[in-house]
This record gives C-alpha cells, sequence and structure tokens, in this order.
C-alpha cells in the first residue's frame, strides 16, 4: 500500500505524497510476494466458505493424499507467514514516513492519522460489503497504537514487539481458559465455554447458508451480520490486536536501522536472519504440525483445552514470525543479482497496488465462490483453490503494470490519498515519468 504521488509545489516543508525517487523497488516487490500469499491463506481459510463448515465436512474435502500433502504445505510455509510480512511491512513504512518527514523538517503525525481514519473507513466499507475478513480496519486501528512508539528507543520498540509476540500468545489463551474458572468456578465455566461454541458454530452455519443463496443481497447481508457479530472478540481480539502491533514494531526497527533500504550493508546480517530463521520456524511450526497430525490420527490423546496444547499454540506464533523473517531476508538477498532482480521485480506493480489488489482479490472471489455468482463456496479442495488464486494473481500481475504505465497509483490508492489530502491527487502519468516506476514504502 504505497504513498506515491505528485510533489507538492510549494517552497514550505510540507507533509506530501513520497515522490519517484524517494521509492524503494525492493519494498513494493516484496509487498507483492507477500500479497499472493496473504491470498492464498484467506481463500483456503474463508473465501471458499471453509471456515464457516463444520471440521468434519472441510476435512472431506482434502481426505486424498494430494489434498494433506497441500494441506500441510500450507499450514507449514504458508499460514501466517505472510501476514507477518505484509504487517513488517506497514511498520517499516511508517519508519519511512516519519523518516522523511523529519528530514523536510515537518510533522508527520497529523497526515498519518487521517492516512488510518481513511483506510479505517475504506476497511469498514470492505469487511460490511464484500468480505467480513477484512483486516484494513484492523490495520487501522493498530496503527494508532503504532505512534505511540514514534519517539521510542530502539530498545524499548524490541522490548514490547519480542514481549508482544512470545508472551501474548502464553497469557492471553491462559486468561481466556482460567478467568472464568476462577471467577465463577470449572463448572459454570465449562458451561459457559460450551454455549459460546455453540452460539458461533450456529452463527457460522447460517452465514454458510447466507453465502450460498443466489440472493446476491441475502448473500451480503450474511457476511455483514457475521462480521457485526464478531466485531468484539474479546480476549481474542486483544490477542490478535497485540500480534499484529508487535509485527508492526518489528517493522518500524527493521526501517530505522535501514536493513532492507540498504541491503548490501546488512548482508551478513540477513543472512544470519535467513539461517536461524528457518531453523526456529520449522522446529517450532514442523513440530506444532507433527503434534497436531499425530493427535488427529489418534496416536496423542491430549485435551484441544489443556495446558500442553496451550504451549503448543503458544509456540506457533514466534515461528510464524522467523519463518516470515527468513523469507524477507532471502528475498532481500535474492533482490541483489540481476538475474533474480528481474524476475521478482514483476511483482512490484502489484506491491504499488496493494490496496486496489487486495479489494480486487475480494470482489472477484466472492464472485466465485458465493451462491449468486459461481456457487462454488464449500465445495472445492484445496489444490483446485491455489490453482484459482494463482490464475487471478497473474491476472493482477499483468493488469497492474499495465495501469502503472498510465497512471501514477491504483484506483483505491488514488482514492486514499485524495481522501487523506483532502484534495483530488493527479491521476494520468506525466510525459517523461518512465515506464512502470519503483515503489514506494509506505
Amino acid at each position: 500500500m504505497s504513498q506515491s504521488g505528485s510533489p507538492v509545489a510549494d517552497d514550505l516543508p510540507v507533509a506530501r505524497p513520497v515522490d519517484a525517487s524517494e521509492r524503494v523497488v525492493l519494498l513494493d516487490a516484496l509487498r507483492g510476494f507477500a500479497l499472493w500469499g496473504v491470498f492464498v491463506s484467506n481463500s483456503l481459510m474463508w473465501l471458499s466458505g471453509r471456515a464457516f463448515m463444520p471440521r468434519e465436512a472441510a476435512s472431506a474435502l482434502d481426505a486424498s493424499l494430494l489434498e494433506q500433502v497441500i494441506g500441510s504445505i500450507y499450514q507449514l510455509f504458508v499460514t501466517q507467514k505472510f501476514i507477518s510480512i505484509f504487517s513488517f511491512l506497514f511498520g517499516l513504512g511508517f519508519a519511512l514516513q516519519f523518516t522523511r518527514a523529519e528530514a523536510r523538517g515537518v510533522s508527520a503525525a497529523p497526515l498519518y492519522r487521517r492516512r488510518l481514519l481513511m483506510l479505517f473507513g475504506i476497511g469498514l466499507a470492505h469487511a460490511l460489503l464484500l468480505w467480513t475478513g477484512d483486516i484494513l480496519h484492523t490495520y487501522a486501528m493498530v496503527g494508532f497504537l503504532l505512534m505511540a512508539f514514534r519517539a521510542r528507543s530502539n530498545r524499548t520498540v524490541l522490548f514490547w514487539a519480542l514481549g508482544l509476540v512470545t508472551v501474548m500468545p502464553f497469557l492471553v489463551p491462559a486468561a481466556i481458559r482460567y478467568t472464568p474458572i476462577l471467577l465463577h468456578g470449572a463448572e459454570a465455566a465449562a458451561e459457559a465455554a460450551k454455549a459460546s461454541q455453540a452460539r458461533d458454530m450456529a452463527l457460522r452455519a447460517d452465514t454458510l447458508v447466507a453465502l450460498s443463496s443466489e440472493s446476491f443481497w441475502t448473500a451480503q447481508v450474511g457476511n455483514a451480520r457475521f462480521f457485526l457479530e464478531s466485531l468484539g472478540g474479546g480476549f481474542r481480539r486483544v490477542l490478535w490486536m497485540s500480534l499484529i502491533l508487535g509485527r508492526f514494531l518489528l517493522g518500524l526497527l527493521a526501517g530505522r536501522l535501514l536493513l532492507l533500504q540498504d541491503v548490501e550493508r546488512h548482508r551478513a546480517l540477513l543472512r544470519r536472519i535467513l539461517g536461524w530463521g528457518l531453523g526456529v520456524g520449522l522446529v517450532l511450526n514442523g513440530g506444532g504440525l507433527l503434534l497436531f497430525r499425530l493427535r488427529k490420527a489418534g496416536v496423542l490423546e491430549w485435551d484441544p483445552k489443556g495446558p500442553w496444547m496451550m504451549i503448543v499454540n503458544g509456540l506457533q506464533e514466534p515461528g510464524f514470525i522467523a519463518m516470515g523473517a527468513a523469507y524477507v531476508a532471502a528475498f532481500a538477498l535474492l533482490f541483489q543479482r540481476e538475474r533474480w532482480s528481474r524476475w521478482l521485480g514483476v511483482l512490484t506493480p502489484v506491491g504499488r497496488m496493494a490496496l486496489t489488489n487486495y479489494l480486487m482479490q475480494s470482489a472477484v472471489s466472492i464472485w466465485i465462490y458465493s451462491g449468486w455468482g459461481l456457487g462454488f463456496i464449500g465445495k472445492l479442495p484445496s489444490s483446485r483453490i491455489v490453482v484459482i488464486c494463482c490464475v487471478i494473481f497473474a491476472a493482477q500481475v499483468v493488469l497492474s503494470r499495465l495501469w502503472l504505465a498510465r497512471f501514477r497509483f491504483g484506483p483505491a490508492e488514488w482514492l486514499w490519498r485524495s481522501l487523506t489530502y483532502g484534495k483530488v491527487q493527479p491521476m494520468r502519468r506525466l510525459a517523461g515519468d518512465g515506464g512502470v516506476p519503483g515503489v514506494s514504502a509506505s
């Protein structure tokens, strides 16, 4: 979600969109890469309807050996890794915006607050009108928390980042499990948990029926109802926002240290991140996947709500972060090689139009899966969903490049900037701007 545009023609130091000369191509290429993984994750779990189906029905779709292999690859190498990268880049972009504003002698805070407010509005519209799984409104809310760290030291930022991604995954689930027991007793807490689970299952079942309807109105009302009834989330919402803030802070720290803006200077560090990230990620996430498979096969008889399972689940988040960090390091190192830079560079336009492409993915997907469209909701195995994602994303690669050859930024980015600055931003590319430009970091 870049912040690109024409500079304000004024000699006074004012907040303005990023000039073409300030763009960091690597960052938008990396953002495009992250967007692909996020799309696959969203499609497999939510857009295809699996999150609303009973567990047995969802498992039946992936009963074959091929589907089980694909499912294991997804769990080990995709789930939560790419959203971690996307969140990391949000925090890194925050660091660059404030650094550039300080270099110009202006405060970026007022403009950044307006950006977040506009993003929150776009996210709410996306969630209510298109798809309940919107992340934009959450990013906007956590973005306001991120601003509290803009003047904090690197040590403080690192302390909070590591605390949020390593402590909260244990603390919040423990609070969810044991607080009701302490307040109301074990029996009452168990009954309340059973009732809550029943309500959640009923809501998901009703939503699946609505999304399977041939009526566009019925489907989208069901989508909006699920979003509104799930909006609170209690402790789980706190956990999700804490994890996002932790990822933002890691990006903020990387932006201050110029980790991806000056890859050559940090080549040795990036290599260590690659090695340690893969090692830690494979051990934590691979070990967790193995234990879950053994429990599903009946080899292990752990209580899914017991302390051992909470520990295993809590270790997954540091594994996600470690594996995502390894992906970032590998991408940055490969991007320094000419041949790899040409191949990976095709993702640059997609990353620069990340907001537009994210919304487009939702719009196309609900047509593919909803009952009023092609009606594939709850019917496709993982392999076919992944193929559909790759076809749509390949089309976005081509469309993004064609669009940016003529325009400064994508339609959604144009709307976001125009609302943020309070005036219509110039859209068409001027003569002499060149072909598809580099990438904004924000």
